[in-house]
């Protein structure tokens, strides 16, 4: 006979799921302290992004240069709810497409900038919109480019209008060692950097060597003053950073109280993991070199040195250790690191098989990228180096995408693909050339034609309607 005592026990456990009376191992984790993920594995300000709606396009009779150096003349580009459809000799429009003639005409992928400032240093540049540096140390990888983003910069809809910008990564500036995190955008309208943001693009992080760091904070008679003070801020920071992520990893197999957070490590770690990209302000041969290597010494790799004047030198470098390089036309000679460039700076890093691409840094530069290609290209003619119009346009898209690890979304005319396009009135790396139209996943957000899609920010200088596109 079964005891009330017994039936009841029985009942408990059923009831506590508990059937398999096994006793639990003693390293489980109690159910009362799950355990938390890495704090630089998650995004605490996720990306709000949605796409405006398009409507099925067929642009036709253009000359295509597809982004990855493909090109087709008297060529057809058709996109749909959002995505790139078909590239091709000719197409079949579908039913219900919108049709553009583009006689005469060329189709693009749009611009990627994968070094701007738009946002936090905007229009006009008066000390109160000045938040792109946080010059107050000479490492802040706590600070955060996002969170000084103005969508309301009219350097946003100028690069749209005037420079075919469909993507940027908005950065901190090169006071310091360490500037913090960028972030990378769509070139679209939002009330808020969220509503901009590229979705699922990784974080960026600056880096600068050099010139700046050292003459910033050397003149408040602290380390770094010297080139060497910068390395040494730089390990002594990166160590700091091991120490802290071997703490995580630590926790992460053994579980217990997790460590002390710290925001700036946060990045770092981050970096350290792979899932936050290296974006190295970087002007001389040398001190790449050194940054290649100290990378090595903590484990990291650089995604893209920015500004490399003199990365022609050390093309074979970059080429080994698969890290590209984003570089101006002509902009050099103004500082003493900056004083051993060339224009064909961006040509032979191409020649050597590196990967290159243009960058602008300023909000003018970034109106007129096609135009700055268009400069290199005549420079390497010149020396004798004959590229294709189909191989530069790499410079301007897939090769920036493929250094922000969002090659697989965008860069490119590849079906599937966003459909960021660009449709121009003529050879885009002519002075004569500018965007007609400008689509952003599909969506016209830019028609020269219509003064509806002519985008004019409230903060324009002058009266309503100056500067309008006539």
């Amino acid at each position: 006979m079964v005891s009330n005592k017994a039936v009841a026990a029985c009942i408990a456990l059923l009831l506590a799921g508990c059937a398999n009376t096994a006793p639990k191992s003693a390293s489980a984790a109690p159910s009362s302290n799950p355990r938390v993920p890495a704090p630089w594995t998650t995004d605490p300000y996720p990306s709000t992004y949605r796409a405006y709606p398009g409507v099925p396009t067929l642009i036709t009779n253009v000359t295509v240069l597809d982004g990855d150096g493909g090109r087709i003349e008297h060529g057809s580009v058709l996109f749909a709810d959002g995505k790139l459809v078909q590239v091709a000799p000719s197409i079949t429009p579908p039913a219900g497409a919108v049709v553009i003639d583009g006689s005469g005409k060329w189709v693009t992928p749009g611009i990627i900038d994968i070094h701007s400032h738009l946002g936090d240093y905007p229009s006009p540049q008066v000390q109160a919109n000045s938040d792109g540096n946080e010059a107050t140390a000479p490492t802040t990888p706590e600070v955060w480019a996002e969170h000084s983003v103005w969508p309301q910069d009219p350097g946003f809809s100028r690069a749209l209008a005037n420079g075919g910008v469909t993507t940027l990564q908005i950065l901190p500036g090169s006071a310091n060692l360490m500037g913090g995190r960028s972030v990378v955008l769509k070139n679209v309208y939002a009330r808020t950097a969220q509503g901009m943001k590229f979705p699922g693009a990784p974080y960026g992080f600056k880096m600068a060597c050099g010139e700046n760091p050292k003459r910033v904070y050397g003149a408040k008679g602290r380390e770094p003053s010297t080139r060497m003070g910068n390395i040494a801020v730089d390990r002594m920071t990166w160590q700091r950073a091991v120490e802290y992520k071997r703490r995580w990893d630590k926790y992460e197999k053994d579980g217990g109280e997790p460590p002390t957070r710290d925001i700036g490590m946060d990045t770092l770690a981050g970096v350290l993991d792979g899932k936050i990209l290296v974006h190295n302000h970087c002007y001389r041969a040398d001190e790449i070199a050194n940054v290649i290597d100290m990378s090595k010494e903590f484990g990291y790799h650089v995604a893209a040195f920015h500004h490399g004047v003199e990365a022609y030198k050390v093309a074979d470098l970059l080429k080994a250790n698969g890290i590209c390089a984003a570089v101006w036309a002509d902009w050099y000679g103004f500082k003493m690191e900056s004083y051993d460039g060339i224009p064909e700076n961006l040509a032979l890093l191409e020649k050597a098989g590196a990967c290159g691409m243009i960058h602008s840094d300023d909000q003018n530069g970034i109106q007129r990228l096609n135009q700055e290609v268009g400069k290199v290209l005549s420079s390497a003619h010149h020396m004798g180096m004959d590229i294709p119009d189909e191989v530069a346009w790499r410079w301007l898209s897939l090769n920036p995408a493929k250094a922000l690890h969002i090659d697989d979304k965008t860069g490119s005319l590849k079906p599937g693909k966003m459909a960021d396009v660009v449709l121009w009135n003529g050879r885009p790396f002519s002075v004569y050339t500018r965007p007609e139209k400008v689509w952003i996943d599909g969506a016209l957000l830019y028609d020269m034609n219509d003064p509806k899609r002519r985008p004019v920010s409230d903060f324009e200088l002058g009266q309503p309607g100056e500067g309008d596109v006539k």
